[in-house]
C-alpha cells in the first residue's frame, strides 16, 4: 500500500508548485486534461465550480475554457489533490491571467466558498452578479453543487419507482 502511494506521489507534480502543461482535453467548465512530462493529468480548477454540462451555462463555460486553453501550454499552480485524484490548481494563461478568475469574472462559474476563502474570487463573483453577466442573467441560477444533489435525488426516486413497478408486475 505504501509503495502504491509513493508511486502516485512521484507521478504527480509536487504540491504548491508551478508546472507547465499542454491542454489536450476540456472535460467541462472546471476540469481539464493536460500532459505534463508526457503523462496525462487531470486538473480541477481550484476555488470555483462551473455549471454542469446539462445545466444552464454549462456548455458556455466549457466553450469558454476551450477557447482560452485548448491546445495551448499553460502554467498550473498546484494547490493539492482532490478526492478523485485530480490535481487542484489555478491555471495561468500565457498572458498571465488566471483561467479560474476569468470564469468567475465572466459569470461562467461560482466562487466555491465551501472550499475557498479567496477574496478576489468573491469580489469577481459579486461584480459579475451585479452586472448580470453570464449565469447571473438568469433570475435564479442554481449552483452546480445543488444541481448535482437534485439530479442524484431524482435518479434515486426514478430508480425506486421503476423497481416498484417491476416488482408489482412480477407479483
Amino acid at each position: 500500500m505504501a509503495l502504491a502511494i509513493a508511486a502516485v506521489a512521484m507521478a504527480l507534480p509536487s504540491l504548491a508548485a508551478d508546472f507547465p502543461a499542454k491542454v489536450i482535453r476540456i472535460v467541462d467548465g472546471d476540469t481539464i486534461e493536460m500532459t505534463h512530462n508526457g503523462e496525462p493529468k487531470r486538473v480541477r480548477l481550484a476555488g470555483i465550480d462551473a455549471p454542469e454540462r446539462k445545466q444552464a451555462f454549462g456548455s458556455r463555460a466549457r466553450q469558454f475554457v476551450a477557447q482560452q486553453v485548448f491546445g495551448k501550454t499553460v502554467t498550473v499552480h498546484s494547490v493539492g489533490i482532490d478526492a478523485y485524484g485530480r490535481i487542484l490548481g489555478e491555471v495561468i494563461l500565457g498572458d498571465g491571467r488566471s483561467l479560474n478568475r476569468e470564469l468567475v469574472a465572466n459569470g461562467l462559474a461560482w466562487h466555491y466558498k465551501r472550499f475557498s476563502a479567496d477574496r478576489e474570487l468573491a469580489r469577481l463573483e459579486d461584480e459579475a452578479r451585479e452586472a448580470r453577466r453570464g449565469l447571473w442573467s438568469d433570475r435564479n441560477p442554481i449552483p452546480p453543487w445543488k444541481f448535482r444533489r437534485m439530479r442524484t435525488r431524482t435518479s434515486e426516486r426514478n430508480y425506486r419507482f421503476l423497481l416498484g413497478r417491476r416488482w408489482s408486475a412480477v407479483q
